[in-house]
């Protein structure tokens, strides 16, 4: 395993995202501080705004590639993406950690973030989800912990972190499973709001799907924009086989889809216009029905530019998925709602910290391994 340096840490890039992480962290403090009334325009009617549509809801789903990867290489033994295993941990455990971050921003008591986890409450989705969002980001750290072991040279505790790789997979998956598909159950109670469209029983199994070919995408992402930042060689095999995986997922996650929206009679509604069918037909045909056409295309997977368009693609609209499904259950109220600068400033540091965070471990830990390296965990 070998991490490829090439330049300073603290490069114009790195100066540029701690001065929006600092800014970020400035609208944090004013938040805690004064409250969302004062910081957000969130309302009564409408409180459930950017932080948890991008940084809660998107965020879950676009670290969803460390339990998919993962999956692949020790489950159904695609040793061949072994080389992305740790760098998609690595994304996803950055990207839960953001998570909580941007849900103790939201709730706005910081002290109180334990609470949850002693004072149970089993019949809310939430605490489900809470718990399972802090076991499934445990679980990501002790996977991780071997670039850590491997660095320091501490041979015993990586041999037993390597002897706990197939428990921490499996526990992942079933975690990951639990609380991907529960972020969409939160909106099953909310029948009467939610716009046919998006409202149907199978939410939970929808959500779950589309976690699948965002986080492959994700992980694709990822490969390609870190190999051109630290210097690496272009993983054209793997991107390609991802791009390939994409694009299933994506027909799986299509074809359920559009078989739910006919079953429950809710197709016309697609195509009767109107903001809602609008950003519908845009979420699905740029963000489902093109990438998955691009991807299926032998040419498109071999050309890292056209792989990376079409991924591109696919985060967007699984991203503009999880914000119509928030910000549609909640406009029947007639509320208005946009963000402020203080939401944006808190969220783009988020996003910042993320990026800080993993050039941080890219550079100073052995995260990549060399395409086609035999390689340990």
């Amino acid at each position: 395993m070998e991490t490829k340096k090439t330049g300073s840490f603290l490069s114009g890039g790195t100066i540029v995202l701690l001065v929006l992480m600092a800014i970020g962290a400035y609208a944090a403090i004013y938040r805690f501080a004064f409250g969302l009334g004062a910081s957000t325009d969130l309302q009564d009617n409408f409180p459930w705004g950017l932080w948890v549509g991008f940084d809660v809801l998107s965020g879950v789903a676009l670290a969803a590639g460390g339990f998919t990867v993962t999956a692949a290489v020790y489950i159904f033994n695609m040793k061949k993406y072994k080389p992305i295993a740790r760098p998609a941990v690595l994304t996803a455990f950055i990207g839960y950690l953001m998570v909580i971050v941007g849900l103790i921003v939201d709730i706005g008591k910081p002290l109180s973030f334990w609470h949850p986890l002693v004072m149970w409450n089993h019949h809310s989705i939430m605490f489900e989800v809470v718990w399972c969002i802090t076991l499934y980001t445990t679980v990501l750290a002790l996977e991780f912990s071997s670039a850590f072991l491997e660095k320091w040279g501490w041979t015993g505790a990586l041999k037993v972190m390597k002897g706990l790789t197939f428990p921490l997979v499996i526990a992942g998956i079933i975690l990951s499973y639990l609380h991907q598909s529960s972020l969409g159950a939160f909106f099953l109670i909310v029948p009467a709001k939610l716009n046919p469209i998006w409202y149907s029983p199978i939410i939970p199994q929808l959500f779950y799907l589309s976690a699948i070919a965002l986080g492959l995408a994700m992980v694709t992402f990822e490969s390609v924009v870190s190999a051109r930042a630290f210097g690496r060689e272009q993983e054209k095999e793997i991107v390609s086989g991802l791009g390939k995986g994409t694009s299933i997922a994506l027909l799986v996650y299509l074809a359920v889809r559009v078989a739910d929206l006919i079953v429950r009679g809710a197709m016309p509604m697609v195509f009767q216009g109107g903001a809602a069918s609008t950003a519908f037909l845009i979420e699905i045909v740029v963000g489902v029905v093109l990438p998955m056409i691009l991807l299926s295309m032998k040419s498109t997977r071999e050309s890292v530019n056209g792989t990376l368009l079409s991924v591109s693609l696919v985060i967007a609209g699984i991203v503009m998925n999880r914000f119509n499904v928030t910000f549609f259950a909640q406009t029947s109220s007639g509320a208005s709602y946009f963000p402020t600068w203080k939401e944006f400033a808190i969220t783009i540091g988020l996003v910042s910290l993320a990026i800080f965070l993993y050039r941080l471990a890219a550079m100073y830990l052995p995260v990549f391994h060399p395409a086609g390296a035999k390689t340990g965990r």
